[in-house]
């Protein structure tokens, strides 16, 4: 059995530790990718039945929504917010529970995510809120637009706040990152297509070259941060992959970019998206290109509101003590789209710390993560007491 703080430990009796220990198991053997995670949300389905909840429906095909009735019938609707899916990694952990699904992998914590939800469940009907919680099992977090099929159902209409988290192997067990302010970044898309004239290799002044004018771009992309960006605001502009050609002794007639944009609030998400079209313009010009830039707009930056990191505050502290709170180490460019429902209503989003004593500090979305197994119970109390502290102060 895991060895908890005895702030959590005091929550769960043996039988429920084991329990949701299988429970995160289970996940972790049999991973699906987004969209496809049926096997998961039948077996979560199951579990929130077993912890008590009665009222589970499916929300936003294979997503899960289970309500745990409240002390009272007036008081507002709180949500806790857990995804499902897992990644197309090949997992080289060595656990006993590694997935047995070759090529797919919970190398994002996603089965801890889950287990906590249910856990969360399983507290709020031992230990109920003033009003009801809604338990949101997300479906297609990693393809960015699990949030946005939910919200679009109206499952969350009526929710007057929403709380979420992710494990994190930087920080050990015991500890959660609470903060107001940027807790992740939007993550963009671009795709830059350069046209010119192709020619022979030996004859470049007959050609519009769109690689010298790829060379010429890749460069002057990164003065878009260093030189467009206030240098106390965070933001990346990254050029991941570059293709053209075929032979090496033709110039060709197109060069293809792509890459990614990150930032921390809406007003310098417009600005590094717009001047990455005028700097791809002019640099083009240059070169007697023409150019052709689109745009995939992904997940919005994820930013707490004082009022739920206020509550999630208190509720660690209950938890896991004074020391439970610890500051974010460094800033977070990944992106979350736990973001598009911070657009719809306040919220926090919490990292938890998972890192066993003495571990490494192994990164996400790597073969060899995984989350040690305490976080799970650690992430259930905190974001049960969240929900309540929530509850009685909204």
């Amino acid at each position: 059995m895991p060895s908890l703080p005895a702030g959590v430990a005091a929550q769960f009796t043996v039988d429920e530790l084991t329990w949701l220990t299988e429970l995160r198991r289970e996940l972790h053997r049999h991973p699906e990718l987004s969209w496809q995670e049926e096997h998961t949300a039948r077996r979560l389905e199951a579990a929130l039945a077993r912890a008590g909840v009665s009222d589970v429906r499916r929300v936003a095909g294979t997503g899960v929504l289970g309500r745990v009735p409240g002390l009272r019938r007036d008081r507002p609707m709180v949500a806790i917010r857990g995804d499902i899916d897992a990644l197309p990694i090949q997992e080289a952990t060595g656990l006993s529970f590694a997935s047995e699904h070759p090529g797919v992998m919970h190398a994002c914590g996603h089965d801890v995510h889950a287990t906590w939800a249910v856990g969360a469940a399983l507290l709020l009907r031992k230990s109920p809120a003033d009003g009801d919680v809604l338990i949101l099992l997300q479906p297609a977090e990693e393809a960015a637009d699990g949030a946005a099929a939910v919200l679009d159902t109206g499952a969350l209409d009526g929710v007057r706040v929403i709380f979420g988290g992710h494990v994190d192997r930087r920080y050990d067990v015991g500890r959660v990152v609470v903060q107001e302010g940027p807790i992740a970044a939007s993550a963009d898309f671009f795709e830059i297509e350069l046209i010119g004239t192709g020619a022979h290799g030996a004859r470049p002044h007959e050609a519009a070259d769109p690689v010298v004018g790829a060379a010429a771009l890749v460069g002057a992309l990164q003065t878009l941060v260093s030189r467009r960006l206030d240098p106390g605001i965070p933001g990346v502009v990254t050029v991941a992959t570059i293709h053209a050609g075929e032979a090496d002794n033709v110039i060709p007639d197109r060069a293809m970019l792509t890459g990614t944009v990150r930032t921390v609030d809406a007003a310098s998400r417009a600005l590094l998206l717009d001047e990455l079209r005028h700097v791809t313009e002019h640099i083009a010009q240059a070169h007697h290109l023409r150019p052709k830039v689109t745009f995939a707009r992904g997940t919005p930056p994820v930013v707490n509101a004082p009022g739920p990191v206020a509550w999630a505050r208190e509720a660690v502290t209950a938890v896991l003590g004074a020391g439970g709170v610890v500051p974010l180490a460094g800033t977070n460019m990944a992106g979350e789209d736990f973001a598009f429902y911070l657009e719809r209503l306040p919220g926090c989003f919490l990292r938890v710390g998972a890192r066993e004593p003495g571990g490494p500090a192994l990164p996400a979305h790597s073969p060899g993560f995984y989350a040690a197994e305490e976080s799970a119970f650690i992430g259930a109390a905190v974001l049960a007491e969240a929900a309540r502290r929530a509850s009685s102060a909204l």
